[in-house]
């Protein structure tokens, strides 16, 4: 709590220190301007100071696709007020923000083209190098979101961007979490902080951008409940039902800690503009880059004595086990535009360097003698974004040749029809051939049963899929096979599987509106037509919010959003969670299924958005059979406050 104030006064500092020194123009100096919570929503194109408007005021992503600052409130942004900040639609969550999630869909169409170290419970709330905006705000700017935890919580999201001139921008953002949770040893603190920066010359000759993120997750882990407190809570005992914290868990003293540095940069020297070429349609805007990141991330869990739970361990003292993974990455690339390509061409070439493992034998009874994995690779691709008229192509391609853990190939590629907003018709292939994440290959630990050394076949994935987008509804349907499928089986071990899974993922979404009321309805369905013994998501997710929305009072000063949000998905073996491992598991012996109903109340006073929502309140009429794995209780009913604030100065 005290972290999370700390950044909100340091932020709320510098924003009042840059409005006394700033000009709207980005010179320096005291000139009054009309601020821009003065402004409707509808007059995105009225000037503020004369040369400011709305619409200047953008976020760039690492594809460099570009968006405005929103201030609007939707039921999309209903959707994503959460800790992730974002629509977690196929994702269970834990009862405590800060937890893990169990995975009601899968998605194949973005996949890293390296293996990671792993321990994916953890990563849910990880930003990735693409995760990271660059901003152009012509007058320094900050976000703040609050959101309030479960017992003695709360998560902090804020952030700060301004221009020093035209051509720089510097943000600055922090995202803090801590939430006791009702249940016993359950309490979540993480941390998400950000710099990120651009920079380009005045011509635009040479520009560089980049970022740095330290991010940090600590959990404590319960192991979820013991036999007795799950007969307690499935039959309402109401020697629990008022306090979840009498409930006897199955680990007492157990810690799991995720941190994760990375620097990155890109920079590009540009050899040829449109202006030096002598046909400017035939080749132009020649630039040479190269791009750096250093990644490393360590993976902890501790236990203060050694229980029953993972079997026998090679010591009575405490288990500190503790897994670190380092990659280096330098890419070198050539772009170019064409009439010949009909668009942007990227030529690229790689060099990786990567160090897995642990800093000595964990537990020398079992037979594993080696701790670390070394290895480099040289990588090559291409990338090109084409367009004809509304028609665009994109599509990008990599090979890693060897035999190297870091080999493997992928090809993705998209081509769509845009016509405005009315109409985006998108056909999508993907085809994927990399090794399996680290700690399926290596793992170390004294328990006895949680150490192997595995020399698996690469996955394959190959996904062909579509989206329409239209006014009249969204449909998206994807195909995904999986050779050499990886999991962890019953006894948490590494395994692969000798079939073919193939996968069916269908989602369809729509919204009806009847004058002040609405009804968003997103629904999914899905299907495993084989490999369902190792591969398992529940046939149908669905997703249904009936609102109202209206300005109240005089003059229309208050956005009111009231509403009421049902979700349900149908029965299926959910995977279990292994908390030493941070991994899901298979298991045989529960099924989870059940609906919910969520009540919000949500308003915005100029640029200002304030949430109210009642979490599970179909659970004073449900039987008690909510789930986010076994033996993990989703969440009772509770009541959440939050808010989301910018400003322009």
């Amino acid at each position: 709590m005290k972290k999370n104030l700390l950044v909100l006064f340091c932020l709320i500092s510098v924003q009042v220190l840059f409005s006394q020194i700033r000009n709207v123009d980005g010179s320096f100096g005291k000139i009054p301007r009309r601020g821009i919570d003065s402004l409707p929503d509808n007059e995105i194109n009225v000037k503020l100071s004369g040369k400011t408007k709305y619409t200047d005021y953008k976020i760039i992503s690492h594809k460099n696709d570009t968006t405005i600052v929103d201030t609007t409130l939707t039921i999309l942004k209903e959707y994503a007020f959460n800790f992730l900040r974002k629509d977690n639609f196929e994702l269970l969550a834990f009862h405590n923000q800060g937890q893990t999630f169990n995975n009601l869909g899968y998605d194949f169409t973005a996949i890293s083209q390296f293996p990671d170290i792993g321990f994916r419970a953890k990563m849910f709330n990880y930003f990735n190098i693409e995760d990271v905006n660059y901003y152009h705000v012509p007058t320094p700017t900050t976000e703040i979101m609050y959101r309030t935890g479960l017992e003695q919580g709360q998560v902090l999201d804020a952030l700060f961007t301004t221009n020093f001139s035209k051509r720089f921008n510097l943000a600055i953002a922090y995202k803090g979490l801590r939430s006791l949770g009702t249940y016993r040893r359950s309490l979540a603190s993480t941390g998400n902080f950000r710099v990120s920066f651009s920079y380009e010359t005045p011509k635009g000759q040479y520009a560089i951008r980049g970022h740095a993120v330290n991010q940090d997750f600590f959990n404590q882990e319960n192991g979820g409940l013991t036999e007795t407190s799950l007969e307690g809570f499935i039959t309402d005992d109401p020697n629990f039902s008022g306090n979840r914290g009498r409930m006897d868990v199955n680990l007492n003293n157990a810690e799991s800690t995720l941190d994760a540095k990375r620097l990155y940069f890109e920079h590009t020297f540009k050899l040829l503009s449109s202006k030096d070429s002598v046909n400017q349609k035939d080749f132009t805007n020649l630039k040479l880059g190269h791009s750096f990141t250093r990644d490393s991330k360590f993976y902890r869990f501790n236990e203060g004595t050694v229980s029953g739970m993972f079997g026998s361990a090679n010591i009575s003292s405490s288990i500190n086990n503790k897994t670190i993974y380092l990659l280096y990455n330098n890419q070198f690339f050539l772009d170019f535009n064409s009439k010949y390509v009909l668009g942007k061409f990227r030529v690229k070439a790689e060099l990786s360097n990567y160090t897995y493992g642990y800093e000595n034998l964990q537990n020398n009874t079992v037979g594993i003698t080696k701790n670390k994995l070394k290895g480099d690779a040289i990588s090559f691709g291409a990338d090109w974004n084409g367009r004809i008229g509304n028609f665009h192509v994109n599509a990008s391609g990599s090979l890693t040749p060897g035999s190297g853990r870091l080999s493997g190939n992928s090809l993705s590629g998209e081509a769509f029809y845009k016509k405005d907003s009315v109409l985006t018709v998108k056909g999508r292939v993907g085809i994927s051939n990399k090794s399996p994440n680290f700690n399926f290959l290596l793992h170390q630990s004294s328990y006895d049963d949680y150490n192997w050394e595995n020399n698996f076949s690469q996955i394959g994935t190959r996904t062909l899929g579509g989206v329409i987008e239209s006014k009249w509804g969204n449909v998206s349907l994807d195909i995904t096979n999986i050779s050499n499928y990886t999991y962890f089986n019953k006894e948490s071990k590494p395994e692969q599987f000798s079939g073919d899974v193939n996968y069916l993922k269908a989602k369809a979404s729509k919204e009806f509106t009847f004058g002040k009321f609405a009804l968003n309805n997103t629904l999914m369905y899905q299907k495993v037509a084989s490999g369902n013994s190792v591969f398992r998501v529940p046939e149908l997710v669905t997703r249904n919010t009936l609102y109202y929305t209206d300005e109240w009072f005089k003059g229309k000063p208050l956005l009111v959003q009231i509403g009421a949000t049902f979700k349900y998905f149908s029965e299926y073996k959910a995977n279990a969670y292994n908390p030493l491992l941070a991994e899901f598991t298979l298991q045989n012996d529960t099924e989870i299924g059940y609906p919910t109903v969520d009540l919000f109340f949500n308003a915005r006073v100029r640029r200002t958005r304030i949430y109210f929502k009642a979490d599970n309140i179909s659970s004073f009429v449900l039987k008690k059979n909510y789930f986010s794995a076994p033996n993990y209780p989703y969440r009772d009913f509770v009541i959440r406050f939050g808010v989301v604030w910018n400003w322009f100065i």
